[in-house]
């Protein structure tokens, strides 16, 4: 087999939502829907240990490590997202973690969600009806539907097209780096010896993958703050 067909043929397997089990009504059950649920599980456990024991005074290291880094990235996305969306950093920061964990469950064994194109296109659908609903609540339904007609109503229909073209970049740039990365390692392996691979693998898996989960939950704050304003 030549290289091209090999590759072809692990990202054919890579990209095959193999059915984990199958639940009556409801039909298989995908396995980026069991890594999710396990990633569920794991941050809601890691979630209740970690404030377990909270103290008002003399708060252990623990506690103040804890505070420190939700304060931290709690402040970033005020900065950025604004006055008017900071009812909304708790969605951004979850779903930051969420995809951060994402990401790097490859580490460990796992198909990471974010290979699944179903994943990506559910993450950009809820954060663009979150974004619209940000600029309805805050401007309320007769200013949001005008606000499609500015600065001039001949561009409303551009506007309109927005709320579609919104969600499809944030999923596609997930996705599509994400499968980048795959790409990119395969053809890695098959071109140079084993030790090389394993250099590269630290980046797309670690860097590259809490990058593009930077970038996701970056844009989605940005969109939000320009709905809000």
């Amino acid at each position: 087999m030549c290289i091209t067909d090999k590759l072809v043929s692990n990202l054919i397997e890579e990209l095959n939502c193999d059915t984990i089990f199958t639940i009556p009504l409801f039909g298989g059950i995908a396995e980026s829907v069991v890594v999710t649920w396990i990633i569920m599980a794991v941050m809601a456990i890691a979630a209740i240990c970690l404030v377990r024991n909270l103290k008002v005074e003399n708060p252990g290291k623990k506690q103040l490590l804890l505070e420190t880094a939700i304060s931290g990235i709690y402040k970033f996305f005020e900065e950025t997202i604004g006055e008017h969306g900071k009812r909304y950093i708790p969605y951004l920061m979850t779903i930051m973690l969420y995809l951060g964990v994402a990401n790097l469950i490859g580490l460990i064994g796992f198909k990471p969600p974010t290979k699944d194109l179903n994943v990506t296109a559910a993450m950009a659908i809820m954060s663009i009806i979150l974004i619209e609903y940000a600029g309805i609540y805050q401007k309320g339904v007769k200013n949001w539907l005008k606000s499609f007609a500015q600065p001039v109503a001949i561009i409303a229909p551009i506007n309109v097209l927005e709320i579609v073209i919104r969600p499809l970049s944030l999923c596609m740039r997930l996705f599509g780096n994400v499968l980048g990365g795959f790409v990119v390692m395969e053809l890695i392996k098959l071109l140079v010896p084993v030790f090389v691979p394993v250099v590269f693998s630290c980046y797309f898996d670690i860097f590259d993958g809490l990058i593009q989960a930077f970038v996701f939950v970056f844009l989605t704050a940005l969109f939000i703050k320009e709905a809000t304003e």
